[in-house]
């Protein structure tokens, strides 16, 4: 009796607890999931490295026309979006060094007379469409030159101090530029207009934006939907964080990455500190935001190191891990030339080109990613898959494959000889060793010898 009437309570239980679930058919579609990412990527980007292009430095003569003329050598490399910094004229007031920065804005509808004409740069952009690559513009919203005319004509759209001063972007030394007040809508006009102008007039494929988190995001939302109504363009957002994805920009920079590489190359972090990222770019960011993996860039070569040094020996497996994982890549013009030197940043100080084997790293990369469906960007490529290894302090292992194939990496974090075997994950196949060519087998038995900092990229 006892247990007949626990039966039918639960029982009872079990059909009020159905009853209170509606059918699926009854679940209101705003409970839908939906995209995080509404941004449309051009179809170019789905496989696109960037290339960052410093006028003044790239070649002997400093111009546009000198550049256009490696556009070849780019092309044959590999590369798809081609980033030029800032092309406008360069503010004298308060300049730094005898050439200022090109981050000072003296004319948002000009060009810098010290790199050609606009017809030099129209004839730039043209060649690179004709190559098949694309062209974005650095673009710095967030202040202008002291001498800028909207200094005069608009002093309202500035920004003022404490004591009611035009002012320099505060905390660093930025005393060549004042900050612009994005509360005013008529500021935002000016700016799309001028964004809008580059692109309807130039034929530009979309903007770097400087310092992008110093603006309000409705802004960029804004913009971005203007300039995707003229052709779909490309946008990349010097700012680390997730909501700048939804609306406005393809791609944003991935600084916790770097930071974490350069760590390692230090000695500072062990291989097992690129988990939390990871894991945290899986559970946190959308598949579809584009994080730019970079080994370097303007900033960190001029102000930080070369790249050499910044990474140390772990330099060339961060080159190859910002290739096989996810994220997009860039290449900082000479780091084909295995370049040494820190560039001047207010001066002409050009890049010694030379012939190194780091550029057949690149070239082979770069292959890699485009033939290679799982290695693409965003959602149009394939999520990494942790593989657990027997020595996760000294070495990442993880796979990338999708209905094409795709491939597992191994990469030695650490600067001794390591021995590992797989116990848990996605890697059991056969495979070819990228760089090498040899045919591999790999199960739960298989031990791989790791030299100090070595990698291994095994094709499926």
């Amino acid at each position: 009796m006892i247990r007949l009437f626990a039966t039918s309570l639960t029982a009872l239980a079990l059909a009020a607890c159905a009853s209170t679930q509606p059918p699926a058919a009854d679940i209101p579609s705003r409970w839908a999931p939906q995209p995080y990412v509404q941004v449309d990527h051009p179809d170019w980007a789905d496989d696109a490295v960037l290339y960052q292009l410093n006028t003044r430095q790239f070649t002997e003569e400093g111009t546009f026309a000198a550049a256009e003329l490696e556009l070849d050598r780019l092309a044959d490399l590999g590369v798809d979006i081609i980033w030029l910094m800032p092309i406008h004229p360069i503010g004298e007031k308060n300049r730094k060094g005898s050439l200022g920065s090109p981050y000072s804005v003296r004319d948002y509808y000009g060009v810098n007379p010290e790199f050609g004409t606009l017809e030099d740069l129209k004839s730039f952009v043209d060649a690179a469409h004709e190559r098949g690559m694309h062209v974005i513009l650095d673009w710095v919203a967030n202040h202008t030159a002291w001498d800028n005319p909207l200094v005069e004509q608009h002093p309202d759209w500035y920004e003022r101090d404490w004591d009611g001063d035009f002012m320099p972007t505060r905390w660093w030394d930025w005393s060549d530029i004042i900050d612009l007040d994005h509360s005013h809508p008529e500021l935002r006009e000016y700016m799309a207009g001028a964004m809008r102008y580059w692109v309807e007039e130039v034929g530009i494929d979309g903007y770097r934006a400087d310092v992008a988190g110093y603006i309000p995001l409705d802004f960029w939302e804004e913009v971005r939907a203007e300039l995707d109504s003229v052709k779909p363009v490309f946008m990349l957002g010097e700012f680390d964080q997730r909501d700048i994805h939804r609306r406005a920009f393809d791609a944003s920079y991935a600084w916790e990455w770097k930071n974490i590489m350069h760590a390692i190359g230090k000695g500072e972090a062990k291989a097992n500190a690129l988990f939390g990222y990871y894991s945290g770019n899986e559970s946190v960011w959308p598949h579809d935001a584009y994080r730019m993996t970079y080994t370097a860039n303007h900033d960190q070569n001029s102000w930080d190191a070369a790249a050499p040094d910044f990474y140390g020996p772990a330099y060339e497996s961060a080159i190859v891990l910002s290739f096989v994982g996810e994220g997009i890549p860039l290449i900082y013009n000479g780091q084909e030339a295995f370049n040494e030197k820190q560039l001047e940043f207010f001066e002409k100080d050009p890049i010694q080109w030379r012939d190194h084997p780091i550029e057949n790293l690149f070239r082979a990369l770069i292959e890699l990613k485009t033939e290679t469906t799982a290695l693409h960007n965003g959602a149009a490529g394939a999520r990494m898959v942790p593989v657990v290894n027997t020595a996760p302090e000294g070495v990442l292992s993880f796979s990338r494959m999708d209905e094409n194939g795709g491939v597992l990496a191994v990469m030695n974090l650490s600067p001794r000889d390591q021995v590992v075997q797989f116990t848990d994950g996605p890697y059991a196949g056969q495979y070819t060793e990228y760089f090498s060519g040899e045919r591999a087998v790999l199960d739960a038995e298989i031990e791989l010898d790791l030299p100090a900092w070595s990698y291994r990229i095994y094709v499926r």
